[in-house]
C-alpha cells in the first residue's frame, strides 16, 4: 500500500507541475494587454509602461512563472490588479461559496442516484428500470444552465419558494442553504444521472459474477445477494466517479454560478477574465486544479484500499 501511495504521489506532484506551465501559458495567450485595459484606451504609453513595471508584466515569462509557483508553494498568491487586494482573501471569501455548493449537490446527487440505480439493477427489464434509465438518459442530455433557469421560472418567480439569486451569507444557516438549494439542484441532476447508470451497471456486471451465483445456489435470494455482497463489490468504480463529480461540481459551477448571482470561485474567474485580471485567473484556476487532483489521489488511495488487486500490481 505504501508503495502504491508514493506512486500516486510522485504522479500527483508530475500533474502539478504540468498543470501549472498549462495554466501560466494559456493565460499569459489571453489577447489584450492588462495595462492596457486598465488604464483605458486614451493612456499615454509611459502610463502603460509604468503599471506593466508595477505589476511585473515587464519581466521575461520563465521569471514570472518562477515567482508565481514559489509564492504559492508560500502561501502567496499575489494581489489582484483589480482589487488591490490579496488573492488569498479573494478566495477565502468566495471558497465558502463554491464549496458547500458543490457538496450540497453532491449530496443530493448520491441521494438520488443510489436507490435508483440499485431498483433498476434489481429489477432489470421491468417497466421501472426502463423508466429511470430514460429519466436518466434525459437527465444527461438536458444542459444545467437551461435546467437552472427552469428553476428559477418554477420555484422563483411562479411560487417564490426561494430567490432568484443571491446569497446572503452565513450568518443565517437556514437561509443561505436555502439560497443554495436551487443552483444545488441545477448541478446534480446531470450528475445523479450518470451516478446512476453508473451504479445500475456496476451491479448488474456484479450479479453476472461467479461469487454471487455460488451465493445463490446457497439459497440466498436475487435481493439478498445483491445487498449482501453485490452492493459493495459494485462501490468500487461508483467512488472513482463520485471524486470525479466532486471535483467537476467544485470547479465546473461557473454558469450556474452566473444564473444565480453566486459570488464563488466561478463568478470571480469569469470577472477576472472580464477584467484581464491575470494574476487572479491563475492562482484561482490553479487552486481548482490542485483541489482535482488531490480528489482523485483520495480516490486512488480509497480504491486501493477496497480493492487488493491494486495493491499487488504495484
Amino acid at each position: 500500500m505504501i508503495r502504491y501511495a508514493l506512486g500516486r504521489l510522485t504522479s500527483l506532484i508530475v500533474s502539478l507541475i504540468v498543470a501549472s506551465i498549462v495554466i501560466f501559458a494559456v493565460v499569459e495567450v489571453i489577447p489584450g494587454d492588462p495595462a492596457a485595459f486598465m488604464l483605458g484606451v486614451n493612456a499615454r504609453p509611459d502610463t502603460i509602461a509604468a503599471l506593466r513595471a508595477e505589476m511585473g508584466l515587464d519581466q521575461p515569462l520563465v521569471g514570472r512563472y518562477i515567482a508565481w509557483v514559489t509564492g504559492m508553494l508560500q502561501g502567496d498568491f499575489g494581489v489582484s490588479w483589480t482589487y488591490k487586494t490579496p488573492v488569498s482573501s479573494l478566495i477565502a471569501d468566495r471558497i465558502w461559496v463554491s464549496l458547500p455548493l458543490a457538496v450540497y449537490a453532491l449530496v443530493l446527487s448520491t441521494l438520488v442516484a443510489f436507490p435508483a440505480g440499485i431498483y433498476a439493477a434489481s429489477r432489470r427489464g421491468s417497466a421501472g428500470d426502463t423508466a429511470i434509465m430514460g429519466a436518466t438518459q434525459l437527465g444527461v442530455a438536458i444542459p444545467n444552465f437551461w435546467f437552472a433557469m427552469i428553476l428559477v421560472l418554477i420555484f422563483a418567480i411562479n411560487l417564490r419558494w426561494f430567490s432568484a439569486g443571491g446569497f446572503p451569507g452565513w450568518a443565517d444557516p437556514f437561509a443561505a442553504l436555502k439560497a443554495l438549494t436551487l443552483p444545488a439542484i441545477a448541478l446534480a441532476l446531470p450528475q445523479a444521472a450518470i451516478l446512476a447508470r453508473v451504479m445500475r451497471s456496476s451491479l448488474l456486471d456484479m450479479l453476472g459474477e461467479d461469487f454471487i451465483r455460488t451465493a445463490r445456489a446457497k439459497g440466498l435470494t436475487r435481493r439478498q445477494a445483491l445487498w449482501r455482497h453485490a452492493l459493495r463489490n459494485a462501490l468500487i468504480p461508483v467512488l472513482t466517479i463520485i471524486g470525479l463529480q466532486f471535483s467537476f461540481l467544485l470547479a465546473g459551477g461557473i454558469i450556474i454560478e452566473q444564473v444565480f448571482f453566486l459570488p464563488g470561485l466561478g463568478r470571480l474567474i469569469f470577472q477576472a477574465i472580464s477584467a484581464r485580471d491575470l494574476i487572479v485567473v491563475e492562482s484561482v484556476v490553479m487552486l481548482l486544479v490542485f483541489t482535482v487532483i488531490m480528489v482523485n489521489f483520495i480516490v486512488d488511495l480509497t480504491y486501493a484500499a477496497v480493492d487488493p488487486r491494486l495493491r499487488a500490481r504495484a
